[in-house]
C-alpha cells in the first residue's frame, strides 16, 4: 500500500486502461492528476477523486505545465493511440502520438526527479514468430504502432543509464473490460464484435478467424500496473502482463454471442497482414508479483457484456486524422476513413 503522501501523473486516463489505473492508483492511497485529450476517451471515465487536466502530449508545453504544481513520485503513462494495423497506414501520426509524446513526458520525468517512470508497452514489440513471447527474446516488432513502443523502452533505458532515471515497462496484451471504447472500428476486437450485435449487424472477422489472442480482464492487468513502484524487484525491469490461455477469433465470437444470448452471426472478411498467434509468458511477472486467480474469458465477457447492455451500442468513431498511404488498407476500412490528399 502507498503511504498516502505519493503523488502520481496517470495519461490517458480518460481512456480504458488509463482510467482504470487511477482508480487502482487511487485506492492505495495516492494523489492522482489525471490527463488526456480525450481523443479516444471519455470524461465520465476519469475518477471524480483524481485533478483533471485536458490536453495534448505532443505539445511539450503543455506537458510541461504538468509539473507547475509539483513534482510527481510517479509517472504512468498509458496515453496512446493502440492501433496495429491501422498504424501502417498513419505512420506519421503513430511516431507523433506514441513516440515524440511519450519523449515529452521522459524529459519532465527527469528533470522533476520522478522515482519511478511506469510504461505500457505492447506485445507488438516481439513482432511474428516468437511465442510464447518472452522479456529474455530479442524484439523484431513488424508494424509502426510496435516500433514506437519499442522505441520508448529503448529511450527509457538510455535515460536510466545517462540519468537514473528509474523505469518499469509492462507489454499488456489484447485487454478488454468495462470502459472500453466498443465505437473505435479499428482496436479492439470484443467491443467491436458487441457492438455489432447490439446493432443487430454481423460480426466481421479477419480470415478464417483462426487468429489466436490471450484476451486478458483489465482487473488482471490495471492492479499490478498501478503498484509497480512499490515492488522493489520490478525496478528497471520489462513484463509481460495478461492472461496465460489462448482463445481463436472464432472462440471468441462464440463467447460474445452467448454472453449476449444471440446467435453467432459471422461474416468473414478479406485476410488482412497481422500477427497469426500472439500469446505470452507471464513467469517472470507471476516471480515478482506473486500469483493470483485470473477471470476467466467466460466471466470478464460477461462483466463487460453486462456493462456494454446498461449502455447500449455506440456509433462508430471515424480515425481522427488521415490515412497517409491508402495502399493495401482492408477494404473494410477504406470506405469509412479520410484520405490524405
Amino acid at each position: 500500500m502507498a503511504d498516502g503522501s505519493s503523488r502520481a501523473l496517470v495519461t490517458g486516463a480518460a481512456g480504458f486502461m488509463g482510467s482504470h489505473v487511477a482508480d487502482a492508483c487511487l485506492e492505495m492511497g495516492m494523489e492522482v492528476v489525471a490527463t488526456d485529450d480525450l481523443s479516444g476517451g471519455f470524461i465520465e471515465n476519469v475518477p471524480a477523486e483524481a485533478v483533471w487536466v485536458e490536453g495534448d502530449l505532443r505539445d511539450a508545453d503543455f506537458v510541461r505545465s504538468l509539473w507547475d504544481e509539483g513534482p510527481f513520485d510517479f509517472v504512468y503513462h498509458l496515453g496512446a493511440y493502440a492501433a496495429e494495423g491501422l498504424s501502417h497506414f498513419i505512420r506519421s501520426y503513430n511516431y507523433r502520438t506514441n513516440l515524440e509524446a511519450s519523449v515529452n513526458l521522459v524529459n519532465n520525468a527527469i528533470r522533476g526527479d520522478a522515482k519511478r517512470f511506469v510504461f505500457t508497452s505492447s506485445i507488438a514489440v516481439y513482432g511474428t514468430g516468437q511465442v510464447p513471447m518472452r522479456e529474455d527474446m530479442t524484439p523484431m516488432p513488424e508494424d509502426p504502432y510496435g516500433i514506437s513502443k519499442y522505441a520508448v523502452e529503448l529511450d527509457l533505458a538510455a535515460a536510466h543509464h545517462m540519468f537514473g532515471l528509474d523505469y518499469t515497462v509492462f507489454r499488456p496484451h489484447n485487454v478488454y473490460g468495462e470502459r472500453q471504447n466498443i465505437a473505435d472500428p479499428y482496436r479492439n476486437v470484443i467491443g467491436i464484435f458487441m457492438n455489432n450485435v447490439l446493432q443487430g449487424e454481423p460480426m466481421g472477422v479477419f480470415g478464417d478467424g483462426l487468429q489466436t489472442r490471450a484476451f486478458s480482464h483489465i482487473a488482471d492487468v490495471a492492479p499490478v500496473i498501478a503498484r509497480s513502484p512499490l515492488v522493489e524487484g520490478a525496478r528497471n525491469e520489462v513484463f509481460n502482463v495478461g492472461a496465460d490461455r489462448a482463445y481463436t477469433i472464432m472462440e471468441l465470437a462464440q463467447t460474445i454471442a452467448d454472453a449476449l444470448a444471440v446467435e453467432a452471426d459471422i461474416v468473414h472478411l478479406e485476410a488482412r497482414n497481422e500477427v497469426v498467434h500472439a500469446f505470452s509468458d507471464h513467469a517472470k511477472l507471476q516471480r515478482v508479483f506473486g500469483t493470483e486467480e485470473p477471470v476467466s474469458l467466460e466471466d470478464g465477457i460477461a462483466r463487460m457484456a453486462d456493462w456494454v447492455k446498461q449502455r447500449g451500442p455506440r456509433q462508430q468513431l471515424e480515425f481522427p486524422g488521415e490515412i497517409e498511404v491508402s495502399i493495401n488498407l482492408p477494404p473494410s476500412w477504406a470506405a469509412r476513413v479520410t484520405l490524405a490528399s
